[in-house]
């Protein structure tokens, strides 16, 4: 198993946005350090607490400070930006990371930026459609275009100028285009299916409840059926919410403080989905009443922490409860305590992932 970083950051209300921003720069030139394998940061215009308003330009600026670790987009919201201007920003991305870009792709689930942008009433799931088949039609083809679309039109006929150079999109340098992801953030998600069979493959999110989570792997087998392709659990990504610490007594306090960064995260999530409509991703059953998803609950069953043995056992039995995967991608919060962010980080990559990797190789084994 991998280890990855995926980061949707929610940070305090009045926290310094430099400070913020930094801490959060800081923790994937961390993970780059420690051998991720990759990393992965989100993107909202409407959000105080989540405030990376651009994952590109996030990238654009940890790019050069990145030595081998793979960046990618989690997620670039399509509906919400024009389809040329996705396709010119991330291939010039891609080049600067000399390849090493993941494109991270999603109709976008925050309902402001939604409003913001005017699709609130509209169907973004269709949207998402037209403008990643636009993107790819771009780097596919020549000036000057000629796409037509429900939502977008795409062209430079009028003022197309070959000999100079002028009327032409860039092509990304990873060729036909850099892998492309999706994340599942739904129970049984047609999504996965979706892009299995576009040769594309999923991201679990880290505020699903492992049944969920487990629901995945069917919908990613079928649509790897469908596009004549093997369905292989190393493509599978998980992210998880994990706290490690020396001792067992620091490690549950980060964790479970009220004021703290992890149940702080769970709590704006647990807000924002409810007043959604949903709820069910916190439901551990689809028949559970509504008033038995509590903060306490979310906290109980998506919140990993303990000392590095203990956190190596409780990821091995979470494998075992949704299935293998390919990488875990360790979910970035808040550096309320910098050291014990740091720290945790640093547990996770040199102690918790080859213990839990032996783990898995001697069950394997066992199992022949």
């Amino acid at each position: 198993m991998n280890l990855g970083f995926f980061t949707m950051p929610i940070h305090p209300l009045d926290k310094d946005w430099r400070l913020s921003l930094k801490e959060d720069r800081e923790a994937f030139l961390l993970a780059d350090e420690l051998g991720f394998t990759e990393a992965y940061v989100g993107e909202h215009a409407t959000d105080k607490a989540e405030n990376i308003t651009s994952a590109i330009a996030f990238l654009a600026w940890i790019a050069a400070a990145t030595k081998r670790i793979k960046l990618g987009t989690g997620t670039i919201n399509m509906p919400n930006t024009h389809p040329a201007a996705v396709a010119a920003h991330i291939a010039m991305l891609d080049h600067m990371l000399d390849g090493r870009l993941i494109f991270g792709i999603s109709p976008g689930g925050l309902l402001s930026d939604a409003e913001l942008f005017g699709n609130l009433d509209a169907n973004r799931n269709e949207m998402f459609v037209e403008a990643i088949n636009q993107v790819l039609e771009i780097w596919a083809s020549k000036p000057p275009y000629n796409l037509s679309g429900k939502y977008w039109n795409i062209s430079t006929q009028k003022t197309l100028i070959e000999d100079i150079g002028q009327g032409f999109i860039a092509r990304p340098l990873q060729r036909p285009h850099p892998p492309i992801v999706v994340t599942a953030v739904a129970p049984f998600s047609k999504g996965v299916t979706e892009a299995a069979a576009r040769g594309w493959d999923p991201i679990s999110a880290n505020f699903l409840m492992p049944a969920w989570v487990k629901s995945h792997w069917p919908r990613y087998v079928e649509g790897c059926e469908r596009g004549g392709r093997t369905a292989d659990p190393a493509n599978w990504r998980v992210a998880k919410s994990v706290f490690v610490a020396n001792d067992a007594a620091t490690a549950k306090a980060y964790a479970t403080d009220l004021d703290g960064p992890y149940v702080y995260y769970y709590r704006s999530l647990f807000t924002k989905l409810k007043r959604n409509g949903r709820i069910e991703l916190f439901k551990t059953r689809r028949d559970q009443p509504d008033n038995e998803v509590t903060l306490e609950s979310i906290c109980d069953r998506l919140i990993i922490s303990g000392t590095p043995d203990s956190v190596a056992d409780q990821l091995l039995a979470f494998q075992d409860e949704v299935g293998q995967f390919g990488t875990l991608l360790y979910a970035g919060k808040d550096w309320k305590d910098p050291e014990l962010g740091r720290q945790s980080m640093i547990l996770m990559a040199e102690k918790v992932m080859p213990r839990v990797n032996a783990g898995s190789s001697r069950r394997a084994n066992a199992a022949e």
